[in-house]
């Protein structure tokens, strides 16, 4: 059997065995790419119940452990605005290594910290790793892979941030019986010694087919593109469509070459963007807005206080119970990529959205009447309504916002557009943690959650009314889909 390539020549298809080598291929490059996502999602969340030992070791008052939890989220923006930039410079495989030294560093940095400054600049060298990460992994994994399997490979960043959040919850409870002032530095040390691999592994990996093609490097580009794709045809096919796209660069970004005027892509951003950009960006930004905006991330970083204001007296049992949470958010993002390339993005965002709406208020709804109805029993309910949000969290809206950020916006764009929605996102997550604490004892914790509830309604709006379906096309028929 043969198919017709790009040029119109015959090309025969290949075995079902090089097509698997080739899948195969694809999902190792975007398996590394993702597991720095893991480490910096561990050294995030683990602040959940390393908080608790802090606190009394290092003699932390609620504001500043509101703080020091939050505060990598805005620490983040530094490296998050400036990583399209540098991925457009050095290249997608050059800013992942980066960003593994600096986990590293700020690993070993917090589990050395004995003050608060001391913590604190831990946690800002972390965020600038963390932020380089976050941009990057998901703008490697899009570029990589082939439309057909588009979204489960870029579901990986997902899955391995989930792998790093269920691996803090099972830190915090594996060394919650150490001395106060040993427990909590083991749980940042052993974070030292991932990014060592991911950084070494890395360096295997192939560069982006797209930077590649951005830098004038064709024939490198078809190197890795028919390493990742079925056939020679589809990765001519795929090559040709990557260099009409990145053909309009020059004009666009002021005659610069191979994605390194900076300036030029901002201007088309922010200043000058054209109709299908600026629809493309609100799609971006405010789906990067909403998913901080559910709440979810304070109940992962705070559900020890949360279990604490259902009742839940014992220290060991709250932090037992948020293994329960990594295992069930790990369980649905599984369901989730399972189905992401099946029934679509847009689908899987209007389902969960509306559950996560549904189960938020009925947290809220159990910690305000709940507690004084059933005492006894609010602790159980607790648990069941904090794990059915996380359900409905994370088998759509955890998944689907980065798959569907990094694949609606243009190569040329790709880079520092997804730099703007994650600063959004980060900007937006460190204002729910750093005021979550404050803003409970303002308008309580059950007020807190109806308030993330009505949030929530309000993204399931804008899903329903601002977002296409993107479901098999290919990246370059983004701007086609946003043009109508």
């Amino acid at each position: 059997m043969a198919q017709q390539a790009a040029d119109g020549t015959e090309v025969p298809l290949l075995p079902s065995s090089a097509a698997g080598r080739r899948d195969r291929f694809a999902f190792v490059c975007a398996t590394l790419a993702s597991m720095t996502t893991m480490i910096h999602s561990y050294n995030l969340t683990l602040m959940s119940g390393a908080q608790l030992f802090i606190r009394e070791d290092v003699g932390l008052t609620d504001a500043q452990i509101e703080v020091l939890a939050g505060s990598m989220n805005v620490f983040m923006l530094v490296s998050i605005l400036g990583a399209g930039w540098v991925a457009d410079r050095l290249g997608r495989r050059c800013v992942l290594v980066l960003a593994n030294v600096f986990l590293m560093a700020g690993a070993l940095a917090m589990s050395m910290g004995g003050s608060y400054a001391a913590l604190m600049a831990a946690r800002f060298v972390t965020g600038i790793g963390a932020g380089f990460g976050r941009v990057v992994a998901p703008v490697y994994n899009t570029e990589i892979s082939p439309a057909s399997t588009r979204g489960v490979l870029s579901s990986l960043q997902n899955i391995f941030i989930n792998v790093g959040t269920l691996l803090s919850y099972v830190s915090n409870y594996a060394f919650s019986g150490l001395p106060v002032h040993i427990g909590w530095r083991l749980m940042y040390g052993i974070g030292v010694v991932p990014p060592v691999f991911v950084a070494a592994a890395v360096f295997f990996m192939p560069e982006s087919p797209r930077w590649l093609a951005m830098r004038g490097r064709h024939a490198d580009a078809r190197a890795v593109l028919l390493r990742t794709s079925d056939t020679p045809a589809d990765a001519d096919l795929r090559l040709s469509e990557i260099k009409q796209d990145v053909a309009h660069q020059p004009e666009q970004q002021g005659g610069s070459h191979g994605g390194g005027g900076g300036g030029g892509v901002w201007k088309e951003l922010v200043f000058r963007p054209s109709a299908s950009v600026r629809r493309v960006l609100v799609c971006v930004i405010g789906l990067e807005f909403f998913v901080p905006a559910s709440g979810v991330e304070a109940i992962l970083l705070y559900s020890p206080l949360v279990f604490k204001a259902a009742g839940m007296a014992s220290k060991g049992a709250a932090l037992g119970a948020t293994v329960a949470i990594g295992v069930v958010k790990m369980c649905f993002i599984l369901v989730g990529v399972l189905l992401t390339d099946r029934v679509g993005r847009r689908p899987l965002l209007l389902v969960s959205t509306a559950g996560v709406a549904v189960t938020t208020a009925s947290l809220a709804l159990m910690l305000s009447v709940g507690t004084r109805a059933a005492p006894a029993a609010a602790p159980a309910m607790c648990l069941a309504s904090v794990l059915a949000v996380v359900a409905t969290f994370s088998v759509g809206y955890a998944l689907v916002v980065n798959t569907y950020s990094a694949e609606i916006l243009p190569t040329r764009l790709r880079a520092q557009g997804l730099s703007m929605g994650v600063a959004v996102n980060r900007l937006a997550s460190g204002l729910v943690t750093m005021t979550f604490i404050s803003l409970a004892d303002a308008i309580t914790m059950p007020g807190c959650f109806f308030l993330f509830a009505g949030l929530t309604v309000a993204a399931f709006v804008f899903v329903y009314t601002r977002l296409p379906e993107t479901k098999g096309r290919s990246l370059e028929d983004m701007d086609e889909l946003f043009d109508k």
